[in-house]
């Protein structure tokens, strides 16, 4: 059931690559996790530049959206607004116990390693490190400066879990599905959530 299930906060940022993102939030919402979404402003832009989607603006209107596109219960999925501090996620209260930055900007990323927290997303992943519970920050940038490498270190000795957008081609993809579907295999199996989205290495065929 459902309401048996710790949610998990989802976050999208502005960087390239919205339907890692979005195919995260399906398949979460399909498996009955509750899940906390946050988009930022550029991540609104990326929606629109990256899909073809007609994403709504305010926060119980993204709700009902995402609900009836992915065919889920909409009490499964919360959306907050970037500064809507009185939200759950804004504290160490509340019961998530893994957060998913998908995709990740650098600036993002540096914001968090520097402890800054203007907004909802830096401040629910700033909670996530101070309360040692899960963080998996999924990267999308190329190439990465030396300042990206260091604020990837500094996260990971916090206790986040570094995951740039690099997928595999072992398993030979025949679609661009495919390829955004390696990612999000490796995000669900940190999370602890089952799935069969691609073959897994030496005991399926390619």
């Amino acid at each position: 059931m459902s309401q048996q299930k710790t949610p998990i906060i989802l976050a999208m940022t502005g960087a390239s690559g919205a339907d890692y993102g979005l195919r995260l939030m399906q398949c979460l919402l399909q498996a009955e996790y509750p899940v906390y979404l946050l988009l930022s402003k550029a991540a609104q832009l990326v929606l629109a530049t990256e899909t073809d989607l007609d994403v709504p603006g305010r926060p119980a209107e993204i709700e009902k959206y995402f609900s009836e596109l992915y065919q889920s219960k909409p009490d499964l999925l919360r959306v907050f607004g970037r500064e809507q501090w009185t939200s759950p996620v804004a504290s160490g209260s509340h019961t998530a116990q893994s957060m998913v930055v998908c995709p990740c900007t650098t600036g993002t990323m540096s914001a968090v390693a520097s402890g800054i927290s203007d907004n909802l997303i830096h401040r629910a992943a700033d909670v996530m490190l101070k309360e040692r519970r899960q963080l998996i920050m999924v990267v999308r940038e190329t190439p990465l400066s030396s300042i990206h490498l260091e604020n990837m270190l500094r996260l990971s000795q916090a206790g986040a879990i570094m995951m740039p957008a690099n997928p595999g081609f072992y398993y030979k993809p025949q679609s661009i599905n495919d390829i955004i579907d390696f990612m999000v295999a490796r995000i669900l199996d940190h999370l602890g959530v089952e799935h069969d989205l691609v073959p897994r290495w030496g005991l399926d065929e390619a």
